[in-house]
């Protein structure tokens, strides 16, 4: 079995410092195999908070797989904007816009879908796919496979779909060759986590889609600050969402669910509604 822990949009900047200290101490007690950061590192990034960022992940367990989000290319400063987007990031964070973590048992590739032109969007090109689908098919069989974006592939009920990547279509088809068992991602500030087969229909195939809310921002929309711990095993997979309890000053279980894996397609073993 493998752990992963799934933090997002930490917005240092516009952090709570209150929750970085339990944080911490939450994410080392669950002995993470690999750590995964889904963008927006920063508020508006700066190199302050580049700085601040990269010094708290420090702090961590490791492996770490981070990837980029719309805040982490800036706002105001047009032309950085346009012409240097991720400078700082690379420079603080990491330069590798596709990291990955491959072990025997799990495989977890990140993908950059921040983009100059759009304020708050995100997309994805033929290219990355590409490269994603040779990396994955070039490896073992047998291993789970994850990919991690900041911006998501699913929506729950209450988005509207302008807040999907750009070209998730084309993404999803690409995934389905390749055997894509997990996507994480975050943006919304919200938790979700069900499967792909609703919005993208795939004969015979449906990835599970998680979303992780805010860790430490305080822009929380409606939501406690949370995080995921996903727990791997070979045909299972099981989301447990850790949400903060300022009565406890921790970072405690909120949920838990398991996803079951029957051919290609992963699905909720909790009964359906009635």
């Amino acid at each position: 079995m493998r752990t992963l822990v799934h933090l997002s949009d930490l917005h240092f900047g516009r952090v709570d410092e209150a929750l970085l200290a339990p944080l911490k101490a939450r994410v080392e007690a669950l002995q993470p195999h690999v750590v995964v950061v889904s963008g927006d590192l920063t508020q508006r990034a700066r190199s302050a908070q580049f700085k601040a960022a990269r010094a708290w992940l420090d702090t961590l367990p490791g492996p770490q797989i981070v990837v980029p989000g719309n805040h982490d290319i800036p706002l105001y400063n047009i032309a950085a904007r346009f012409f240097t987007p991720l400078v700082k990031y690379r420079r603080h964070m990491t330069a590798n816009l596709a990291p990955e973590y491959v072990d025997d048992e799990i495989a977890v590739l990140g993908m950059n879908t921040a983009r100059s032109l759009t304020f708050k969007d995100g997309r994805v090109n033929r290219e990355q796919v590409d490269r994603l689908r040779q990396r994955f098919n070039a490896l073992p069989d047998g291993l789970t496979h994850v990919v991690v974006t900041h911006h998501p592939f699913d929506l729950p009920d209450n988005f509207d779909e302008d807040d999907l990547v750009d070209r998730a279509p084309m993404a999803m088809a690409a995934f389905s060759d390749c055997g894509v068992d997990l996507l994480l991602a975050g943006h919304l500030h919200s938790s979700h986590a069900g499967n792909s087969a609703h919005r993208y229909k795939i004969p015979g195939y449906a990835a599970l889609v998680v979303q992780a809310g805010t860790a430490t921002s305080t822009r929380k929309r409606g939501e406690e600050n949370s995080f995921n711990a996903i727990r791997v095993e070979p045909g299972r997979l099981t989301v447990e969402r850790y949400s903060w309890q300022p009565a406890l000053a921790s970072f405690e279980l909120a949920s838990s669910e398991v996803f079951c894996r029957q051919g290609d397609v992963w699905a909720s073993t909790r009964p359906a509604a009635k």
